[in-house]
């Protein structure tokens, strides 16, 4: 394994803090899929989409994860990243800020 699939695992470790079982659950609600940029003609959001592939992700073994997984753990990063400075002042509680974020895998209020 090359330094850089060991960093983008420990970035992507850093970014999801949530289990494959949480995420699963999540996806599974009417606000995780209410939120987020849906292809023109609707379907499934791209934030959706990522979380679909993120629990798959977790589930591997490390030793399974391909080229395709390791550059869609380095999407997450940057999407956690820049997502979580738009943090919206007050209670993010019941927002799209914060359910847009647990699609990718992050939950704002875990610590």
């Amino acid at each position: 394994m090359s330094d850089d699939e060991q960093q983008t695992r420990k970035d992507f470790a850093d970014a999801v803090n949530m289990t494959a079982s949480q995420l699963r659950h999540w996806l599974d609600t009417d606000e995780s899929k209410q939120v987020g940029q849906k292809p023109s003609g609707g379907g499934e959001s791209t934030g959706h989409e990522s979380g679909r592939h993120i629990v798959r992700i977790l589930e591997q073994k490390q030793s399974d994860h391909t080229d395709a997984d390791y550059a869609h753990m380095r999407k997450v990063v940057g999407y956690v990243a820049r997502h979580s400075e738009q943090r919206p002042d007050g209670d993010v509680h019941d927002t799209p800020w914060r359910w847009s974020l647990m699609n990718w895998g992050h939950d704002p209020e875990k610590h």
